[in-house]
Formats: C-alpha cells, structure tokens, sequence
C-alpha cells in the first residue's frame, strides 16, 4: 500500500469518527427529559416602556371655538374737511397752525372785501335805478289807462305801456339778484370751520393772493375714526355689519375694540377685493393714519378641538397621537374649521375621528412610533379646555 493511500484511509477514519460521535451527542438531548422554565429573554428582546409625563396628555374635549378673521388697515377719520377760498383776493389772515382746535362756526380765514364791496355797491345802485324805470313806466301806464277810458287813445298804447312796466319790474328783479349775488360773495371773503376738529395741514400764508377753490387748511375729527380694512371676495362672504373686532394699533399695547359699520357693495377693480369700515369705540389718544391689525370674530360654537401644534402631518393624512390604555396609537383625523378659544392667541383646529375623553399627547412629546408601551409619570392629566 502505498503512502497517498494510507493518507485517505486515515481521513476517511476521522469522518466515520465525528459523524459517529454527533449523533450519540443528538440522541443524548433529544432523549434527555424536559422540566419547565421560564424562557429568557435575549439582550435587546425586551418591550420598551417610554415614560411620559402626565401634564402632556390632555382628555380631549369640547370647545367654545372663536371663528375669527384676521383684519389691517390704517385709521381714517369719519369726518375730515378742506377749508378752500371761494372768492379770490388777497388773503389777510388765517387762524391756527397743524394741532390747533376749531368749533364749528369759527372765523378762519378773512380775503380782502374791498372789491366785492364796491361790487355790491354797484349792484344795489343798478336795481334802485331799476326801480326808479319802475315808477316811471308806473305811471305812464295808469295815465294811458285813464285815457283809454276816455276814448283819447287805443287800447294798443295801453297794452305797450303795459309791456314798458312789465319789461321794469323784470329789469329790477334781475337787479336785485345781481345784487344778492355780490353779497353773497362779499360774505365768502369771510371763512368759517365747517366742523369741529384739530387743524391738520396749512396750506397758505397771509398776504398770498388765492384763487376760487385753492385749499387753505384740513380739519380732522379725530372724534371718530375708522379702519379701512381689505379683505378678499371670499373673506367678506361671512363679514356681517355690527360684527365685533380686536385690534392693536402700532405704538399702544392696550387693545382697542372696534364693529363693522359699513360694507362697501363693490368690489375694487384693480385690486379685486372688498373694503370694510371698523368704527372704533374708544378714540382717545389716537391719530389718523395709525395702522392697526387684529381679528374681527366671525362667531362661536362648540366642537370638539384641540391645539393646531397636536396634529401631525408626517403621514399621508393628519393624525393625532393617542393613548390607548398603555398603548400609543395614530388615529388619523378629519380637520374642520380653526379658530380660537378664549383670550389665549393658540390657533385651535376642529378634529373629527376621535372621540371626546380620549387622551390626546401634546405636541411637545414629538413623534413616537406607533404601537408603543407608554407609561404615565407624576400629576394628573389636565382637559384640553380653556376658560
């Protein structure tokens, strides 16, 4: 026999040996009797309990819901007026400077009268001359009158000396009219403030001469003031006069509350939207021109809500996190309508899906897998209510 063959044998030898062997070991276990035990978990096999403080699960709830829509503008003045000369003339003095108060009535401006009172003059000279051809072609017709009477003239010189007077009266009427019209803007050479207000612009000086309608001076009433808010087509679909707002003006940290006073009917034709007047109820310390923003409030109702920061949106549909015993689960939710509760300035979200007295996680636990084994720490759960 040669070497290479004694090789093979002896291998063929350990292979008949080992498997030998692993089979008495087999038979040994699968013969071997069984006792019970408790099974042991591998490393990492063991469910994972997440602890989560309980002020962040709230009983869902229902709500006083706010339907509100955000609304900016500036303040305008109701009443605001510019005070224009309506007779031309040198301007002899004008009262106030921007600030000052005026009363209804008061003298305001003085264009020099001379003119206009020369004109008057002669417009009150002409209608006595008037009445003077009156009195002449007064007589003249009772004298022709007599006459015909008596049969020295025909009724046709009559009946022109009749015209003559006619023709007098209607030449002093018209006289007295001329007259009443030179008065009249004798009496415009003297202005007065149409309203009470603060005068806001000045626009002239004494001693320039103005013509008919050059303005001299804006008053404002700062008594009543308004805000003049755009909103889309679709936006004022729900606005109704009357309507209550909130707003806050730029430089004063107190609210000021304001009602929808009037609705324009037309929409603006470059900017396609709809302008809204807010009388505001408290003017004190305000000025025109401040801007101001705020909610006009659309109307309430109860419905089953919660913060708009609970739902989540990192699935196809939105969803909310919900405790389920001690089990997580992702119910997902219809959303409605978003608004506010209370005085708080949290936007909330009409939820449906879910139902009331189920125990919603806040947005402040994050994401947690679904399915997850929760455990409540420390305190009570709070209801996701407000006052």
């Amino acid at each position: 026999m040669t070497l290479r063959s004694k090789i093979g044998w002896a291998l063929l030898l350990v292979v008949v040996l080992a498997s030998a062997a692993y089979w008495q070991m087999r038979k040994a276990v699968v013969s071997a009797p069984t006792t019970p035990s408790t099974p042991l978990a591998m490393p990492g096999t063991s469910e994972q309990v997440v602890d989560v403080p309980s002020m962040h699960v709230y009983p869902l709830g229902m709500q006083t819901m706010v339907f509100s829509l955000p609304v900016s503008g500036n303040l305008k003045a109701l009443n605001t007026v510019t005070v224009k000369a309506r007779a031309a003339g040198e301007l002899l003095s004008l009262f106030g400077r921007e600030g000052d108060s005026v009363k209804a009535s008061q003298v305001l401006a003085k264009i020099d009268p001379a003119e206009y009172q020369r004109k008057l003059r002669q417009a009150e000279q002409q209608a006595d001359a008037a009445k003077a051809q009156i009195d002449i072609a007064q007589r003249q017709y009772d004298n022709n009158k007599a006459l015909v009477e008596q049969g020295f003239i025909s009724k046709t010189a009559l009946e022109a000396s009749e015209a003559t007077l006619l023709g007098a009266k209607a030449t002093y009427n018209a006289a007295l009219a001329g007259a009443d019209v030179a008065r009249k803007i004798l009496d415009d050479t003297v202005l007065l403030a149409p309203i009470s207000g603060q005068i806001s612009a000045r626009l002239a000086q004494p001693g320039e001469r103005v013509g008919v309608d050059q303005k001299l001076l804006d008053i404002v009433d700062l008594s009543s003031l308004e805000l003049e808010a755009t909103l889309s087509p679709g936006d004022s679909m729900d606005v109704r006069v009357g309507q209550a707002a909130t707003l806050t003006l730029e430089g004063r940290d107190q609210p000021v509350t304001a009602q929808v006073q009037r609705i324009n009917p037309n929409v603006q034709s470059g900017s396609r939207s709809v302008l809204v007047y807010l009388r505001l109820q408290n003017t004190q310390g305000l000025r025109q021109g401040l801007y101001g923003q705020g909610q006009l409030e659309l109307g309430r109702q109860q419905v089953l809500a919660v913060p708009l920061e609970f739902v989540r949106t990192d699935k196809p549909e939105p969803y909310v996190q919900v405790l389920n015993g001690t089990r997580l689960s992702h119910p997902t939710v219809s959303l409605g309508r978003r608004g506010r509760v209370g005085q708080d300035d949290t936007i909330w979200v009409e939820i449906k899906g879910v139902e009331a007295g189920t125990p919603v996680l806040s947005s402040q636990v994050g994401a947690m897998r679904e399915g997850l084994n929760l455990r409540m720490t420390a305190g009570n759960a709070s209801p996701v209510t407000k006052p």
